[in-house]
């Protein structure tokens, strides 16, 4: 495939948001805070080559390099890049981000073996939080807010009040299917509904270009129907791939990554079974599964 070069996006004084398109695997969004003086990034990028293209970004808008990196949450194509960044600048997530991301470790060299991500060192948050911190970047207040489990068990936030400008990470994916392996299906909806009491007139999703309030309406229907169809297959005695074989995507069916359906099922059956938002699936079932929905051909990372 081809894959566009990244860009930047303006949507307030000071405000920088880094567009990887089209925000297929491993193709996420960052962006960066600065009043000329400080910079503070939002997360990184899923490889060194790109890691180090987004910091050529960040001195091509004539600002400093930053002195923090907030991580939205540990998934590599969000954190690989840490290195390129530190020690000059501290990186901050939340308490799960840091554990789930040491735990991890090399995990995208494992799914992806043949992409070339570089020198990669496993660099996790120095500066961790548990439900709310308050960081000030010049005059620019920024917000990092836990939402709960949702895309993950550390997921953060990143809310400019006065700007109207929000770091969703991965709870939003413009154009692209939510991904809930690691997470919680009604834990990314109580997200939402926290995501919609700020305000934001601007919407940098995780994946996906800019966006407005109205993604949160579009994730929303997207995870109501993959509930019922859960409730649905599971009270009929499906598998989760049978469900997610048998499923007609209607107005989803043109989003990225069709093939997470089958994954967020399994997410789904979890919760349905009592089991607590966040518990730990087989990922390997998971994969192979996914594998079997993209038509028998492994999903590639398109970094």
């Amino acid at each position: 495939m081809t894959v566009d070069a990244p860009y930047v996006v303006q949507p307030a004084a000071g405000v920088y948001a880094y567009v990887q398109p089209d925000g297929g695997w491993c193709l996420n969004n960052a962006g960066f805070v600065s009043d000329g003086v400080r910079t503070l990034l939002v997360d990184t990028a899923a490889t060194e080559r790109r890691a180090l293209a987004l910091r050529e970004a960040v001195t091509a808008a004539g600002v400093p390099l930053p002195r923090t990196v907030v991580n939205t949450h540990h998934h590599g194509d969000h954190t690989y890049g840490n290195g390129v960044f530190a020690p000059e600048a501290v990186i901050v997530g939340h308490d799960n981000a840091r554990a789930e991301q040491l735990a991890a470790g090399h995990q995208l060299e494992l799914i992806w073996p043949a992409t070339d991500f570089g020198a990669i060192e496993i660099v996790p948050p120095d500066l961790t939080f548990s439900e709310r911190l308050t960081l000030h970047v010049g005059g620019i207040e920024v917000q990092v807010i836990h939402p709960g489990v949702a895309h993950t068990t550390g997921d953060a936030v990143v809310w400019l009040p006065r700007q109207r400008v929000v770091f969703t990470g991965d709870l939003v994916f413009a154009g692209g299917t939510p991904f809930l392996a690691m997470g919680s299906l009604s834990g990314s909806l109580r997200a939402l509904e926290l995501l919609r009491s700020l305000g934001a007139e601007t919407v940098v999703p995780g994946h996906g270009p800019l966006t407005d309030a109205s993604a949160y309406e579009a994730t929303e229907r997207y995870l109501r129907f993959v509930a019922e169809l859960a409730r649905e297959g599971r009270e009929k005695g499906l598998t989760p791939l049978e469900v997610a074989q048998g499923a007609d995507l209607g107005e989803f069916a043109a989003w990225r990554e069709s093939e997470r359906l089958v994954a967020n099922v399994h997410r789904a059956y979890a919760e349905l079974a009592g089991a607590p938002e966040g518990a730990a699936l087989d990922i390997m079932a998971v994969l192979r599964d996914m594998t079997v929905m993209n038509g028998g051909t492994p999903i590639l990372c398109h970094a």
